[in-house]
């Protein structure tokens, strides 16, 4: 079936055209990149910058206004857990009881669908038994969205027509503008999931009555309460006919403004009404706020936009950017005094767009390069153009189909699903390299005397069924990571998916497209010479066009016309014209690499970087060219030579198992998102003016920072379940500059320089480099005059050489009294680890018990410790200060209330109304809802002495002060109660320095915190119980997992090797090439940690500064990269045994030396193709090995095993051969005995 497909593709070229073209459009609509797809619809893969690698999880979220934690905790958590924990697939959950709410998180089993679990959810909420929770308290489940979904966060500011701040706005104008109106236009858009807003002020009518007035006209503030409620009332009086007219009637009632509640009538005496007016004063102000927001220093009203559950990020920021657009327009605006014009304008300050622009960019540029350099060495090596035509149009295309195949299939494009592709390359091409080389081989032997379609049947049916095997050997080893779980399941699923498609494209591409192409580019039919001169004619026209419209690549379309009119003049051969064109071609490439790559950097000039490509791809191809060259003497002496060679093999086996046992381990590298979160925390008792303080003095203090963009802090929370901080939790987001200034693609901008190489500013100035500094706080941009022949202008400070430096710099300038401080964290990781693991570090320990004190007692112990650990940040150890908040706590005397005939009841409802102030009801002013609360004024509530003096009305006689009635006193108390399974919870968070592994940290701070307990200084209180958390966790999982997922790896490849060669010893020799690739990965992974190893200058650049190279821990996208390596490294040596077979099937040696010339013999027919799959692995790599965008720090770890082990592999060119050569000889001894 499969011959016959291909068979029939090469009679019917048209229908391998249609197919071309198909996958061709097909991939072009569905590519992520945003390209102009120009005629064509745009239907782009759902993009994101990583995968959503939060728990399953749901929230049910419940308001209890004025309860402290402990009220929330005892009636409402703790009773909502218990029922909750039923639930079918409910694997945990986790909860926190804060001032005036509760949040539980419900974290569901990985394999129960999300819509499914919320409904399960609502159905418990909905047959809960009456009574257990208080009277008015509804819970209700938390929006449909995971941690990721914090997609999108603006602030409203006051601008002119050119941008320009100019403020006039209230903090409650804008909060009212952005609660009414920009929530609910943005909530439409589709996708959004909710718009939660925060900072400024919500607006309400506050009614400050005077007890001594009250007490005057004896009225109680239940009186006050029944007369605000009762003038805010609107009605429906059904209709009236009038004249055969119908009119709907409506009694208005609402309150329209403060004279209405003050005319409002308390009650009346003597035919004298006494109005709210005449004990109160009614006034606009603000409500409570648990949330402040702050930018660089001035309070701002903001939200966050938050993304359904399953929906394209990309595309839902898109949706929300129309309406904002749509929107904008419409938004007030006002005169202000000096003239100008303010209008209100939505200005975002976190764009996941960005990120996830700048990640595919990343991925696109390592794409391109590594299909470049794939080009170089397939023409340099293969050495016939047509050839490499085929097999370098086989990648393109292959791609493109893995958009398509993505698209079907729902698989997201991020960073770790795209890699897939990246570390895939080897082994596509070295499909098309096996096919294209036979086909040539089969020309070169043909002579014409079959027809091309048969010489090029009979060439791809030899290879196909060799082709199918060594592909499906490295899809199929990929198996075992679709059945990894959890959070690594959720990373490396979606590269499994990708690397499969991307290779089974490549099957395609190679034996059903190359295939009829080939008989077209190889036939034999000569062009008549007119229609020739009238093609190159053309060549060279348009290559005259393109360097007159600045195209520079046309001057290789000039040289191939060139070429082209030489040989029709008999100037030049058939063979001349050929390497001719392979010069043109390949120094084209080069020319391109240095251009795009900058491997040097963009402040080296494109000459170096120009020698620098040079050097390292003809060095390499050199290298595998003398290694072709001196294959079969090495051969020879190896096969004479056994046991000495086999040493060497074995000895780098032994080495990478020992490297393997001494690496540290870590969960996942993070990935760079080019902005920073600063989550300090200040003390349990500050209140919200002091906190606002503070989160102002952090943001001006980062935002003096020259490398800072943007600084935008929050302290507490958003109003969304999302969120559940205290107000003493702060969230600095940073958004720090990009090195190089780019423009508004998003791409580096060279600038004008002049002979000096100053900056020609706009204004007649100049700049020098040293000058810099002083210009960081202007906007240079304006002044810098844009020049595609300039130079790149650094952001950064020279002394600051990486966003490392930049933390440093915010580290230093951040260190405030009573702030504590904070590990390294980032947006998303953040809100994933919080998500995960209920804490704001990546690394913590979690303490479990009954009792908060004595679990905040112990917590501290345990910081005291791991402050002495080897690896760990001192600096970032920091144990939950759980009961800190101070509490006022008002105890009833039940006698003396007794005495006066009073309950608890009546003195509560004062106390709540007096001192917290209660909403009693809600103006309707249009779309704008406004609360109306009653209170005591401040001065009557500013202390404990003035609570005292509370008066409590009696049913008979004068009301009495509080102080006849209850004792005031002060205790401690917690901010946030956390639970875990209704267990109390509290944390200790730490941070590991840089060069340590998270693992060997954790495994330090256990062995110290063991010998503590043991020596008897540290000692666990009975009840209390610890445990390590974070993403150690989830590396003790992936290590389970993997340690299951890698030997069944290996045993499926081998079981693929015995179906193809039946032979289990066979199978065993090309099992070999695994074990030695995976020690050259181990080995590579070592000397990457090794200082000396390419510490190195060339040209000015450090060459491990180049290949950002640092210590590397194992981590599940390292062994996702060994997985990849498996596939690989099995390639050469399938194809060297199949023809060591054949060959032996052909041949019938009768002695050793004919045994070892038949060996011979069949390496070097295989040696060609088996050096370039190795040249193009390892060269296709070396653009991901020097990429430092977004997305590289993932990309990176898993591209180095491939590379190292490839390198090593190279033995197996001789180990193969060698044991197959043994294997015979022993048979040979055998049969002669």
């Amino acid at each position: 079936m499969l011959n016959k497909s291909i068979k029939f593709l090469i009679e019917n070229k048209l229908v391998a055209v249609l197919l071309l073209v198909l996958f061709i459009g097909w991939g072009t609509v569905n590519a992520p990149f945003n390209w102009d797809t120009g005629f064509l619809p745009s239907d782009p893969v759902a993009v994101d910058a990583i995968p959503d690698i939060g728990e399953n999880q749901q929230i049910v979220f419940t308001k209890w206004d004025g309860r402290s934690p402990q009220d929330i905790e005892d009636q409402i958590t703790y009773p909502l857990t218990t029922s909750l924990l039923g639930i079918p697939g409910v694997k945990t959950i986790r909860s926190s009881s804060m001032f005036g709410f509760s949040s539980i998180y419900i974290i569901f089993e990985e394999d129960i669908e999300f819509y499914w679990s919320r409904s399960r959810i609502l159905e418990k909420l909905n047959s809960l038994p009456s009574g257990l929770l208080p009277e008015g308290v509804n819970p209700a489940l938390g929006p449909d969205a995971t941690g990721l979904g914090q997609i999108f966060w603006y602030t409203l500011e006051g601008r002119d027509e050119k941008g320009n701040v100019t403020g006039g706005w209230d903090l409650q104008e804008l909060r009212s503008i952005q609660d009414y109106y920009v929530k609910y236009a943005l909530s439409s858009a589709s996708g959004v999931s909710e718009v939660a807003s925060i900072g400024g002020y919500v607006q309400e009518y506050q009614v400050d009555v005077n007890p001594e007035l009250m007490r005057q006209y004896n009225i109680g503030l239940h009186h006050v309460v029944k007369a605000v409620k009762e003038s805010n009332k609107d009605i429906g009086a059904q209709t009236l006919e009038i004249n055969k007219v119908e009119y709907l009637v409506r009694g208005l009632g609402y309150v329209k403004s403060i004279s209405d509640i003050e005319n409002a009538v308390v009650t009346s005496q003597d035919y004298a009404s006494i109005r709210i007016k005449d004990i109160g004063k009614v006034s606009l102000g603000p409500a409570t706020r648990r949330g402040v927001l702050d930018k660089e220093g001035a309070e701002v009203v903001g939200a966050v936009v938050v993304a359904r559950y399953g929906a394209n990020p990309m595309e839902v920021i898109n949706n929300v950017k129309e309406k904002i657009n749509e929107l904008s327009a419409g938004l007030p605006s006002k005169v202000l005094a000096d003239g100008r014009t303010s209008q209100v304008t939505i200005i975002p300050f976190y764009d996941r767009t960005e990120l996830i622009k700048e990640t595919l960019g990343t991925l696109n540029e390592a794409l391109t390069l590594e299909i470049l350099i794939t080009i170089l060495v397939i023409i340099i090596m293969v050495f016939n153009l047509r050839a490499s035509i085929l097999i370098s149009g086989l990648l393109p295309v292959a791609v493109l189909m893995v958009f398509i195949a993505m698209k079907l299939f729902g698989v997201d494009a991020n960073i770790v699903a795209l890699s897939g592709i990246a570390i895939a390359i080897g082994t596509m091409v070295d499909v098309g390299v096996i096919l294209s080389e036979n086909i040539i081989r089969h020309l070169d032997e043909d002579d014409g005397k079959l027809p091309i379609n048969t010489v090029v049947y009979n060439a791809t049916a030899e290879v196909s069924g060799a082709i199918v095997t060594a592909v499906m050997t490295t899809i199929i080893s990929f198996i075992p990571v679709f059945t990894m779980i959890g959070a690594e399941g959720k990373l490396f699923r979606p590269l499994a998916f990708t690397k499969t498609f991307a290779l089974t494209a490549s099957i395609i591409v190679a034996l059903f497209l190359i295939p009829p192409f080939a008989a077209f580019l190889f036939r034999r039919k000569s062009i008549k010479k007119n229609f020739s001169y009238i093609i190159n004619a053309a060549l060279i026209l348009a290559g005259i066009l393109g360097v007159i419209y600045g195209y520079w690549l046309g001057i290789i379309l000039i040289g191939f016309g060139i070429t082209g009119v030489l040989k029709l003049l008999e100037k030049l051969n058939e063979k001349r014209v050929n390497l001719v064109n392979i010069i043109i071609s390949v120094t084209a490439i080069v020319f391109l690499l240095a251009e795009y790559w900058r491997p040097l950097g963009v402040d080296k000039s494109i000459f170096w970087n120009l020698i620098f490509v040079s050097v390292i791809c003809f060095g390499l191809l050199a290298v595998f060219t003398l290694f072709r060259s001196y294959y079969t003497r090495i051969l020879r002496w190896c096969l004479d030579n056994k046991l000495l060679f086999l040493s060497v093999p074995t000895a780098i086996v032994i080495t990478g198992f020992f490297i393997m046992k001494n690496t540290g381990k870590e969960f996942m590298p993070s990935l760079n998102e080019g902005s920073f979160l600063l989550m300090p925390t200040s003390m349990p008792h500050s209140g919200v003016e002091e906190n606002k303080r503070v989160l102002q003095q952090l943001d001006m203090a980062v935002a003096s920072i020259p490398e800072i963009k943007m600084v935008v802090g929050k302290a507490g929370r958003t109003e969304s379940a999302l969120d559940p901080a205290p107000l003493s939790m702060y969230e600095n987001i940073i958004q720090y500059k990009s090195e190089y200034m780019l423009n508004e693609n998003g791409e580096r901008q060279r600038y004008k320089v002049n002979d000096d190489g100053e900056y020609v500013l706009k204004n007649g100035m100049s700049l020098r480099a040293e000058q810099r500094a002083a210009w960081q706080y202007l906007n240079t941009k304006e002044q810098l005059i844009p020049d595609d022949n300039g130079e790149f202008y650094r952001n950064w400070r020279p002394e600051i050489k990486s966003p490392d430096d930049i933390w440093n710099e915010i580290v230093r300038v951040t260190k405030l009294p009573g702030v504590t401080s904070a590990p390294k964290l980032q947006p998303i990781e953040t809100r994933l680890v919080m998500l995960q693991t209920g804490m704001r570090a990546p690394m913590g320990i979690k303490v479990k018990g009954q009792d908060l004190k004595q679990i905040e007692a112990f917590g501290i112990k345990l910081e005291n410790i791991i402050k002495q650990v080897e690896g760990v940040k001192k600096e970032a150890v920091f144990a939950d200060r759980i009961v800190g908040k101070p509490y006022l706590l008002i105890d009833i005397d039940r006698e003396k209330i007794a005495r006066y005939g009073i309950s608890i009841q009546d003195v509560q409802d004062v106390l709540k109304v007096a001192v917290g102030g209660m909403v009693l009801t809600q103006t309707v002013e249009g779309r704008e809802r406004y609360g109306v609360r009653v209170r005591y004024p401040r001065e009557l509530r500013a202390n404990p002495t003035d609570l005292k003096q509370i008066y409590i009305p009696l049913a008979k006689g004068s009301p009495i002060p509080l102080s006849e009635l209850a004792t005031i006193r002060y205790e401690k108390g917690p901010q946030v109660i956390k639970s875990e399974d209704t267990f109390l919870v509290g944390y200790v968070l730490f941070d590991k320095l840089d060069g340590f592994a998270e693992v060997s940290v954790v495994e330090n701070a256990q062995t110290l915190i063991q010998q503590k307990i043991d020596s008897g200084e540290l000692v666990v209180p009975k009840g209390i119980n610890y445990k390590f958390t974070g993403t150690y966790e989830n590396q003790l999982r992936a290590e389970k997992t993997l340690s299951v997922v890698v030997p069944l790896a290996l045993v499926i490849i081998f079981l693929i090797l015995y179906f193809q060669f039946r032979s289990v010893a066979t199978s065993l020799m090309v099992f070999t090439g695994i074990a030695v690739a995976f020690a050259g990965g181990f080995v590579m992974i070592w000397l990457y940690g090794q200082d000396w190893f390419l510490n190195f200058n060339f040209f000015g650049e450090n060459m491990r500064d180049l290949f950002q190279m640092h210590p590397i821990n194992l981590s599940v996208a390292v062994w996702v990269g060994f997985i990849a390596l498996f596939g690989i490294a099995t390639d050469d040596g399938v194809v060297m045994a199949t023809y060591l077979t054949q060959t032996f099937d052909r041949n019938t040696p009768e002695n050793k030396k004919e045994i070892r010339a038949s060996i011979v013999e069949a390496g070097e027919k295989r040696i060609r193709p088996c050096l370039m799959t190795t040249a193009t692995t390892i060269l296709a790599l070396l653009p991901v090995l020097t990429s430092t965008g977004r997305g590289s720090d993932i990309m990176i770890p898993m591209a180095i095993p491939s590379f190292g082990g490839m390198l090593i592999a190279l033995i197996t060119l001789f180990v193969v051969p060698v044991l197959y050569s043994w294997k015979q000889e022993f048979q040979f001894k055998r049969t002669v005995k």
